[in-house]
């Protein structure tokens, strides 16, 4: 079920209840994607990432409000591309009116928490080396020429993919996990690769970070697909429950790779395979069983621990792994939607090995490689456009040094002040001792 087939059936307040819940989730995990990020950048730019991650709930609410909602989801006003300006402002829309069972001014704010989610995980491609007054004018463009058409297409009344070629994408396989990585891709392109980029050593700083915001992002992800069903119902259930082990299933797929190829499962493989299944699951948590999602956890588990290592191959700089992990992961789930989709989900559309054909499959395929070509080559355009404005990319003196300090004047460590505090004895004078830290 998408929301572009939802007739108004009256309010329901347990439907209502579950989404106003499922709404705070996904707005949770923006602030999660910020730890996961800021966990896995060196300590010279953690609070530049998490920056960008917080700017850009703020930069999208109000491109959301202002025009976002209504060219997303406004009727439809040429051939299934773009919505109308109907809801400029949010005009015309008050507390009594519905979409679906639900208020529809909390299906715009489910629905924006969605669009901030996948601005802010576009940061991850660009991590370390772009100016954070490109990032303040990147997001809202993007936003309304990326974002917002795409949005139309999949899930908008009207839209070409849901209503003239039947793709499925239950939870934004399409609209958030490609946009994203085709879209980081872009954007890396553009920007260029980190200083030291395949010569030094760029780990993750802070693994514990790391772990937790990927944990806060699971725990989102459950509204974020369950939210989906926007209703109080089974099919939120079934796809809370396939969220569920898809991230299981993906974190075992990448820590048995991991095992396997280089002898050590990791910490970082494991918040890495979580994170993969969640991605693959995000279209097919609707349309599969709970087979179904095991395999598609696991499928993306194994497929983005090799996608990840192919920065190194084809010499872009993805710095967090936003192709390998999201574009990647989201290919695979919405591909696997040909495969697995059942009828006791769906209502009406079977996958290959469900006796359904190959037509789902090849649907499927036509909406990936055209959303992933328009947000690679839009993003492109825009990415290129700010560069000859602005410019892309910090100096070299501020790369270096870093841009927390250079860009926000902050530290993330204070690393000056973690000595024992010097002992005095009365009738002698004060010993003074060295912070052990500041000779590592």
């Amino acid at each position: 079920m998408t929301p572009a087939t939802l007739a108004s059936t009256g309010l329901d307040t347990g439907d209502t209840a579950w989404l106003l819940a499922a709404t705070a989730l996904v707005l949770l995990m923006t602030p999660g994607l910020a730890l996961f990020y800021g966990g896995m950048v060196r300590t010279k730019s953690v609070l530049n990432m998490l920056m960008m991650s917080f700017v850009s709930i703020a930069l999208v609410t109000v491109v959301w409000l202002v025009a976002g909602y209504s060219l997303a989801f406004g009727e439809d006003t040429f051939a299934g591309l773009v919505g109308g300006l109907e809801h400029v402002g949010m005009v015309g829309i008050g507390p009594a009116d519905l979409t679906g069972s639900v208020p529809t001014l909390l299906f715009s704010t489910f629905q924006l928490t969605f669009a901030i989610l996948t601005a802010a995980l576009v940061s991850g491609a660009i991590a370390d080396r772009m100016k954070f007054a490109a990032w303040l004018a990147f997001v809202p463009v993007w936003t309304l020429l990326v974002y917002v058409p795409v949005a139309h297409w999949v899930w908008g009344p009207g839209g070409w993919i849901v209503d003239s070629l039947g793709a499925l994408d239950f939870a934004g396989g399409l609209v958030v996990e490609i946009t994203c990585g085709a879209s980081g891709l872009a954007l890396a392109l553009v920007v260029g690769p980190r200083m030291g980029f395949k010569k030094d050593a760029m780990r993750p700083h802070n693994l514990p970070m790391v772990v937790l915001g990927a944990g806060l992002l699971w725990f989102g992800w459950l509204g974020f697909n369950g939210g989906s069903a926007l209703g109080a119902n089974g099919l939120a259930a079934a796809s809370v429950l396939n969220t569920l082990v898809a991230g299981c299933t993906g974190l075992l797929g990448w820590l048995f790779i991991e095992q396997r190829r280089d002898g050590h499962p990791t910490t970082f493989g494991a918040a890495s395979g979580a994170v993969a299944g969640l991605v693959a699951i995000t279209p097919a948590c609707g349309t599969v069983g709970v087979a179904g999602a095991a395999a598609v956890g696991l499928a993306a588990g194994v497929v983005c621990s090799y996608a990840v290592a192919w920065k190194f191959r084809f010499d872009y700089d993805d710095s967090l792994d936003v192709v390998g992990v999201h574009f990647v992961g989201g290919v695979v789930g919405t591909l696997l939607v040909g495969l697995f989709a059942t009828t006791a989900m769906t209502g009406d559309a079977e996958g290959l090995l469900y006796g359904g054909g190959a037509g789902q499959l090849a649907r499927q395929a036509v909406a990936v490689v055209t959303v992933a070509a328009y947000t690679f080559l839009m993003t492109y355009a825009i990415g290129k456009g700010l560069d000859r404005l602005m410019g892309l990319r910090a100096s070299e003196d501020e790369e270096l040094t870093g841009l927390d300090q250079t860009v926000h004047a902050e530290s993330a460590y204070d690393h000056g002040g973690l000595g024992h505090a010097a002992s005095q004895t009365p009738g002698r004078p004060e010993r003074r001792t060295q912070d052990r830290s500041s000779t590592r």
